[in-house]
């Protein structure tokens, strides 16, 4: 996969579904979610696998000095196609560990990938995300006023978009 100076992508594996549903079922990752509620080991493994077997689909574990602490996915992510992430870092993943995550991720869906554009959405209130779109060139594309009901109220979602080209500015990658 991909490898940058301040860290790697490498495919997630069965050996890492432990460890991810610690870090997704952690509260501070779990409010961002559109399913806030805490994923069993069997849902869990039904995702994986299920996910594993869609072609367009890149599921990554990111590491820093060979140690896990972010992951990252790709969904119909496919030569020229407008691929959309999802990314969290570890709950106890030092600061600037999501950027670092976004730089290393982004080279992958643009430079391995050959994507054309890459999407994300976010909660109005994870200033963290909305922040490091931002901060990784990502244009405000839109706001979907009441988007995602959790159960007790509705959220605005903010959609992000990233072309290629604007990547390939940002970065210098020529």
């Amino acid at each position: 996969m991909s490898a940058c100076a301040v860290g790697r992508l490498r495919p997630l594996t069965s050996n890492d579904l432990e460890l991810i549903l610690e870090w997704r079922n952690h509260p501070d990752i779990r409010r961002f979610m559109y399913s806030t509620h805490e994923i069993s080991p069997s849902e869990h493994r039904q995702w994986f696998e299920s996910a594993s077997k869609d072609k367009g689909r890149y599921l990554c574990i990111f590491e820093s000095d060979g140690h896990p602490c972010g992951f990252v996915s790709f969904t119909g992510a496919e030569a020229g196609s407008i691929a959309e992430w999802g990314f969290y870092s570890a709950p106890t993943a030092t600061r600037g560990t999501g950027r670092a995550l976004g730089k290393v991720a982004l080279r992958f869906a643009f430079l391995d990938l050959g994507v054309h554009k890459v999407c994300g959405q976010a909660l109005r209130d994870n200033v963290r995300s909305i922040e490091m779109h931002q901060s990784l060139g990502f244009t405000t594309e839109g706001i979907r006023k009441e988007q995602h009901f959790d159960g007790v109220e509705f959220h605005d979602v903010l959609c992000f978009g990233l072309l290629c080209a604007e990547w390939r500015i940002v970065e210098g990658a020529y």
